[in-house]
C-alpha cells in the first residue's frame, strides 16, 4: 500500500490573516470555506497540497511560541529562488529566525515566523 499526505490542518485565531498570508504570499487558492467541527475554517491548495484551517473552538488556547509546541513544528514550503523570496518576505516584514543556508550540495533552507507564530521552511532544492 502507497502512503501519501492529504493534508495540513492548522488552527489559527484570525481564518482570514492566515487565508490572506498563504494565497498572498504562495500563490495559494482558497478552495472553500467551511465548518470544520462545528466552528468556521477554510480549505486551500498550495499547488496540489491542502491545508486546512479553522479557528480556535470556545474551549481552546493556542500556546505562544515560547510556551511549547503546537501540535505541529513547521510547515515546508519548495521555492525556485530562495534569496528572492528571502528578500522578498523580508521586504514585507517577515522575520527571520535562520536567513538562506546551505545544508549541503542539493538543498538550501530558510526560516521564518508567519502570522500567529507560524513557523515556514522555505526550500530550494538543487539539480
Amino acid at each position: 500500500m502507497g502512503y501519501t499526505l492529504d493534508h495540513i490542518h492548522l488552527v489559527c485565531r484570525n481564518l482570514e490573516e492566515i487565508i490572506e498570508f498563504f494565497t498572498g504570499n504562495f500563490e495559494a487558492e482558497l478552495v472553500g470555506i467551511k465548518k470544520f467541527g462545528g466552528v468556521d475554517g477554510a480549505t486551500l491548495n498550495l499547488n496540489g497540497s491542502k491545508i486546512n484551517l479553522r479557528v480556535l473552538k470556545e474551549n481552546e488556547e493556542l500556546a505562544a511560541a515560547d510556551q511549547g509546541i503546537h501540535g505541529y513544528h513547521h510547515i515546508g514550503i519548495g521555492v525556485d529562488d530562495l534569496d528572492k523570496e528571502y528578500e522578498r518576505l523580508s521586504g514585507k516584514g517577515y522575520k527571520f529566525s535562520l536567513p538562506p543556508k546551505e545544508i549541503d550540495q542539493t538543498m538550501r533552507i530558510a526560516f521564518f515566523e508567519g502570522p500567529e507564530d507560524l513557523t515556514i521552511e522555505l526550500l530550494e532544492k538543487k539539480a
